[in-house]
């Protein structure tokens, strides 16, 4: 059966506990598995903080919205913030040698390892990932 929840917050970096919450009722009514846990919340979390922080600049008066749904193959979830977007296709290589002490430059990075999927929409206001449950074992 499929089911959607949509949580909007304002962009205040505090508020990515809410988003946290929200991935662990999620995975708990999933049944997800832990350490496929861990990829979803690392991933969400790290889209979270980019659109609070990059996206919106830290401006509390402009909202971040993560949607989940899922088709009972899939979870998937799309952070959206208010921001101008960024060119997602050219940014530096978080592996490369003179960017390895850099303490930015990695969020993408982990979200195109960890997520089946990532995707940008909107200019890089959108950022679409998804998990594919069927293909990961779950917790019976």
């Amino acid at each position: 059966m499929a089911s959607e929840q949509v949580l909007t917050f304002a962009s205040e970096i505090e508020n990515i506990h809410l988003v946290e919450q929200m991935i662990d009722d999620v995975c708990t009514n999933h049944n997800v598995k832990e350490d496929f846990f861990g990829e979803i919340l690392i991933s969400l979390t790290e889209a979270v903080n980019n659109a609070i922080v990059h996206g919106n600049r830290l401006d509390a008066s402009k909202q971040v919205s993560v949607t989940f749904h899922e088709d009972g193959r899939h979870m998937y979830f799309d952070i959206e913030d208010e921001g101008p977007g960024f060119d997602y296709d050219n940014l530096p290589d978080p592996t490369a040698p003179e960017n390895l002490e850099k303490p930015h430059g990695r969020g993408v990075f982990l979200m195109r390892q960890l997520a089946d999927t990532c995707s940008f929409e909107d200019g890089g206001r959108i950022v679409k990932l998804s998990f594919d449950v069927i293909g990961r074992e779950v917790v019976a």
